[in-house]
């Protein structure tokens, strides 16, 4: 599935570095930040007040500053050395689920490693073991039935995707675990039976024949998308939504009763199954859904909106891949802004003021002329989210390649920009290296770091092929304004704008008269 290939790859392209870089002010509205997250990699972003939470392939981050400094829980006794794969907040409460890569055949397959919870803003944890079922566990009641249920025994494909919360209640998206909710804090879960595919609904007193199985094999031959889920969200204490590969599923008796929304069933339908995220505005019918094309000839990939709690779909932003969805949050409350939503997607971050009726997107984070970017059409984003201040939006984006803050002064997408990037320390003058590496033009850049030595000298950085044939030059006797570490662009295109094919190319930086500066980057797409 698309959203696995997805953590898996940023998971594979994790920065292996500790220490960020130096904070750079290139003119009055570019900086990029001395104090960052440990990976560029942002999955997933939470607001609550002055607090942003990010679930990142280097585990979990937290600023209480807005942005001025951040803790890094990576590497500690609670979280390991696990990336997150989802966030989630509810009354006091943040909640992280952990993954990491079990390599197994050959392939490197996503494994869920448990949730923990905080009720004290990160100060101490709790941890909860990866729900599982044991192998006896092949039945479930549900009303008058007793149903058929594939018993997930192993944490490979059994990853949390997304967490929400309705009254006393916890809800966990987790892949091939299926939908399952705790009422004790996590200490017991609950799987949940949805509809398969052929069915539009579900309640206690139908009488119903169909194994909980998002899979084929040993256990039966029934094979169901709609039991594949990657997303979950609430709009009240009561009424829950589930996105999976097959649909969207929606309870208003806290997943007792379940109907079905998907391409086909209804007139004005979603434009794609595959459902990777799910918005939604507390005490609202609205409900927003990043759809992907799954099986069916007629779906493709869109955002998909309803005001009326999923009767019916107004789909937008044909041929987007989005990810996640984001809110402005009023200071002082989780309460999200109605009519204003974000999406992040592949081709950057869109705004929308009027429940989608019209969308913006951001011009270029960096100036091209700088050869620093974080450009929205050439990065993956994968998360945003915004709350107010000083009655000003502060508007958060995540992507395959770092974080940035956008504080709104000047109106919609204008005001001062913040870049945070984390990266190695170079250890010497004559030392480079370039990051992520590998890389894959198509969803990021790559980040070429090298020493300045002296202010008067002018930097040149050109790509060549294995054959040393000039590919690209990326910076041209460039004047940087500070000494120290500093970062070129590269894209991954050649001269003529063509992204390269696979294969190892090599940069050489020349400054000045000093001796030239070499080093090495792979592509792999």
């Amino acid at each position: 599935m698309k959203k696995i290939i997805i953590f898996l790859f940023l998971l594979v392209n994790i920065i292996n570095a500790q220490i960020a870089v130096n904070d750079y002010k290139f003119d009055r509205m570019y900086k990029i930040s001395d104090n960052t997250p440990l990976s560029n990699s942002i999955l997933d972003i939470v607001i609550v007040k002055d607090t942003i939470w990010l679930g990142t392939t280097k585990g979990l981050s937290r600023s209480i500053d807005g942005g001025v400094s951040f803790t890094n829980y990576y590497n500690t006794a609670d979280f390991g050395t696990e990336s997150i794969s989802a966030i989630g907040y509810n009354n006091g409460v943040i909640w992280a689920a952990t993954a990491h890569n079990t390599e197994r055949d050959g392939q490197s397959l996503a494994t869920g490693s448990g949730l923990r919870y905080s009720t004290n803003n990160g100060s101490t944890w709790t941890t909860i073991a990866q729900p599982k079922d044991l192998s006896g566990d092949s039945s479930v009641v549900y009303g008058i039935n007793t149903l058929r249920a594939l018993p997930v025994t192993v944490d490979i494909n059994n990853i949390t995707y997304d967490i929400a919360f309705s009254k006393n209640t916890i809800w966990i998206a987790t892949f091939a675990g299926g939908l399952r909710k705790s009422t004790d804090m996590g200490a017991t879960w609950q799987r949940v039976v949805i509809p398969p595919d052929y069915l539009s609904s579900i309640k206690p007193t139908d009488v119903l024949n169909f194994s909980l199985q998002p899979v084929a094999g040993a256990f039966g031959n029934e094979n169901y998308l709609n039991h594949r889920v990657f997303s979950v969200a609430s709009s009240n204490d009561s009424t829950v939504y589930v996105g999976t590969a097959g649909g969207i599923n929606k309870t208003t008796d806290n997943g007792i009763s379940w109907v079905k929304f998907n391409h086909t069933n209804q007139n004005d339908p979603i434009c794609g199954n595959f459902v990777v995220a799910l918005g939604t505005i507390a005490e609202t019918n609205n409900i927003w859904a990043a759809s992907w094309k799954a099986e069916g000839s007629t779906e493709y990939y869109g955002i998909s909106y309803s005001h009326d709690g999923g009767n019916t779909w107004v789909n937008y932003l044909e041929g987007e891949k989005a990810h996640n969805f984001g809110f402005i949050y009023e200071p002082g409350d989780y309460v999200a802004v109605d009519n204003y939503v974000f999406a992040a997607t592949d081709n950057g971050i869109f705004r929308s003021g009027n429940n989608g009726e019209t969308w913006f997107a951001p011009p270029s984070i960096f100036d091209k002329n700088l050869n620093l970017g974080l450009t929205p059409y050439e990065t993956s984003f994968y998360s945003v989210n915004s709350n107010k201040k000083n009655n000003n939006n502060v508007v958060w984006v995540g992507s395959s390649s770092g974080l940035a803050r956008l504080i709104e002064t000047n109106g919609m997408w204008t005001g001062d920009w913040k870049i945070y990037l984390s990266s190695q320390p170079l250890s010497g003058n004559d030392k480079t290296f370039a990051f992520p590496n590998p890389f894959s033009p198509d969803v990021e850049l790559v980040k070429i770091k090298f020493n300045k030595s002296s202010s008067s000298d002018g930097v040149t950085i050109r790509i060549m092929d294995f054959g040393m044939n000039l590919v690209r030059t990326v910076v041209q006797n460039e004047t940087y304004n500070t000494i120290g570490d500093n970062y070129a662009i590269w894209d991954g295109r050649d001269e003529n704008g063509k992204i390269v094919p696979n294969g190892v190319y090599f940069y050489r930086i020349d400054r000045g008269d000093k001796d030239p500066v070499f080093g090495k980057i792979i592509v792999l797409m």
